[in-house]
């Protein structure tokens, strides 16, 4: 098996576990869509809970500071039946924009709206590279398995996904929804993410409300004499 920016699909081959896993058209398209149709294998963990593990882990980002709009996915794939006492991984959605170094956030406890992850087996999850995350604390009496892997792109990720709804679909909606652990630091939250956007669309035009347009009113102009 290759290293770190192996193509993907030099890694497993379709006979494998993990192949037959991101080999499915379902999720051959969020990989297509998210970081294109030749991605570069990153790495890959096999993350464990013992059983009766009344600790949780700290929360983290898989990343070190990291400003590029450029962006990695990550995949957590539940082989089993995860229920909420077994230590799904918990994630804080909207925290990717957030550029922390891996573990500065660790003094933190809990955040409002943290999302854990309890699921049926053959659950796939995906998330930017920079999301904050964490394992929980395993109750039960059975080990937790959670497969994790990471994907880098190799094209320009824009417009790499189905876009015929997209002057119809909700996006200032989204682009403007206030996960409650923002707080007041919500508008600068929304900045991020017209960025992002504009980014993903190839349109620096793009904008929610007045809210990047008004920071990027910079005028050169002298005034004229009266």
């Amino acid at each position: 098996r290759g290293g770190g920016g192996t193509v993907l699909n030099d890694v497993w081959n379709d006979a494998s576990a993990v192949g037959s896993v991101f080999g499915m058209p379902e999720v051959q398209g969020i990989v297509h869509s998210l970081v294109g149709e030749d991605p570069l294998y990153d790495h890959h963990a096999v993350h464990i809970v013992r059983p009766q593990n009344e600790v949780g882990q700290i929360w983290h980002a898989d990343a070190i500071i990291d400003l590029r709009m450029h962006f990695d996915i990550q995949f957590f794939y539940f082989s089993h039946d995860t229920p909420r006492e077994m230590g799904g991984t918990m994630i804080l959605p909207g925290s990717h924009y957030r550029r922390v170094c891996e573990t500065d956030i660790a003094r933190y406890q809990n955040f409002l709206s943290q999302l854990p992850i309890a699921c049926e087996a053959g659950t796939l999850f995906v998330v930017h590279h920079g999301m904050w995350h964490c394992a929980q604390p395993n109750l039960t009496d059975q080990t937790r398995y959670m497969f994790k892997l990471r994907l880098n792109p190799t094209v320009r990720q824009c417009k790499l996904w189905n876009t015929d709804d997209i002057d119809t679909a909700p996006i200032h909606g989204i682009l403007g929804r206030n996960h409650r652990w923002y707080g007041n630091d919500v508008r600068l939250e929304i900045v991020n993410r017209i960025k992002q956007w504009r980014f993903l669309i190839g349109d620096e035009s793009f904008d929610v409300g007045y809210w990047l347009s008004r920071l990027e009113n910079t005028p050169e102009n002298a005034q004229e004499a009266a």
